[in-house]
């Protein structure tokens, strides 16, 4: 196939990029206008949001076993039932795919699942994987170099889960944590709670917010990355950090984008990949989410998703040939994760409309997991609602917050 072909193709399915964006936004009148005036946390960094809500915040350092320097957040405890300082269960929220910590805070205090737990008597720790802006560190390659850029999802779930969850652990002097993750942050917990045993005994619960394993359905715009071969993958982003806005923004024209709102969704990487829900989202916190997403990742991590979509397989990483991945796997192919080996107790919360864990791909995983204590499936919900719904509260995070309290021993 030649690069004019590719070219054309690519221009193709931009096109219809466009056409699916703008439906998806919908021409709800007077909702494209102007920005309102830019909140305090656009120019915050976590610790910085946190404290802007009156609560308390700290900040740690976790050296991963191969060197990567991550940095998360802790809300020891809330503005209510704050005189109680001490030790309180602990909750560990993991973000999602070109995200970071600051999903979970985002919102105004009612409404945001990081400080609704503090609140509640928990313990709140905010995770972030490799590569995102909080988590661009290591002490052996320079983030200028290409080996530092030579992970995906697999090495999130091998070495960034089991470093933070034991700094965690270590620090409140427990045995066991709450997990929640969205999105990548399900997808790393299922590899890592089924292939490192002693991992999923220290995780009490498991609470999958829009679960990722195959995306075999996904309908996400990231399934039209898979049109590009693997060589021009690279030739179009390099093999750092994922920086898609030149790529999108070259065909996603200013005539289709001229109004300020839809001009910024339209060139978000997140958005165009997650999707985007103008009935269900806060957008007097839109310059809040846009200025902190999305926050980052590895090409090689994005070429990760694209493989999954073309094997409908949840698999390692493939190297590209037979060899290279009897170097990294001692087989030719890379292998498969079984989720019937990840034996924590998970409640799933799923979306109906959700572009990037697709419905189909949720009914498939469903039944692989042996304990499976609870599903609730929202129809309306698509992949963001789960972190930024204005209803996630009673959707979704007082269920939490109640099968946590019933956990309590």
């Amino acid at each position: 196939m030649g690069y004019s072909s590719v070219s054309g193709r690519t221009k193709m399915w931009l096109l219809l990029t466009t056409a699916s964006l703008i439906s998806a936004l919908g021409t709800t009148h007077g909702f494209f206008g102007k920005l309102n005036p830019e909140s305090p946390e656009v120019a915050m960094n976590i610790s910085q949001m946190i404290s802007y809500w009156g609560y308390p915040s700290e900040e740690y350092i976790v050296v991963t076993e191969d060197g990567y320097i991550l940095e998360i957040n802790r809300i020891p405890y809330g503005k209510k039932n704050s005189e109680n300082r001490g030790q309180r269960p602990v909750v560990f929220l993991q973000h999602g795919l070109l995200a970071s910590s600051s999903n979970w805070i985002s919102n105004l205090p009612n409404n945001s699942l990081g400080f609704l737990l503090a609140d509640a008597g928990y313990d709140v720790w905010l995770g972030n994987s490799r590569g995102n802006t909080w988590a661009r560190r290591n002490i052996y390659y320079s983030p200028d170099s290409v080996e530092f850029w030579a992970f995906s999802f697999d090495e999130m779930a091998k070495y960034d889960l089991p470093s933070t969850i034991d700094f965690i652990l270590k620090k409140t002097g427990q045995e066991m944590l709450h997990y929640v993750g969205h999105s990548q942050g399900t997808t790393i917990g299922f590899i890592a709670f089924s292939t490192i045993p002693k991992l999923a005994k220290r995780i009490k619960a498991f609470y999958a917010l829009a679960p990722v394993a195959t995306v075999k359905y996904t309908k996400s715009l990231i399934n039209k990355l898979t049109l590009i071969p693997p060589f021009l993958f690279k030739i179009i982003f390099g093999n750092k950090i994922f920086y898609p806005h030149n790529f999108f923004d070259e065909f996603l024209a200013t005539k289709v984008c001229s109004r300020e709102t839809l001009n910024l969704i339209c060139s978000n990487a997140l958005f165009i990949i997650c999707g985007f829900d103008n009935k269900n989202l806060n957008t007097s916190r839109l310059d809040v989410y846009l200025s902190h997403n999305p926050a980052g990742t590895s090409v090689q991590n994005m070429l990760h998703w694209t493989q999954a979509i073309k094997s409908g397989k949840f698999q390692a990483f493939d190297w590209g040939s037979p060899v290279q991945n009897m170097a990294h796997y001692d087989q030719p192919s890379p292998p498969n994760y079984n989720l019937t080996d990840m034996r924590v107790p998970i409640a799933v919360w799923s979306g109906g409309n959700d572009w990037l864990a697709d419905p189909q791909d949720v009914d498939l995983l469903l039944p692989k997991l042996s304990n499976l204590t609870y599903h609730k499936k929202i129809p309306p919900y698509n992949h963001l609602d789960f972190i930024w719904a204005m209803n996630a509260p009673q959707e979704v995070y007082n269920e939490i917050i109640s099968m946590m309290k019933e956990d309590k021993k």
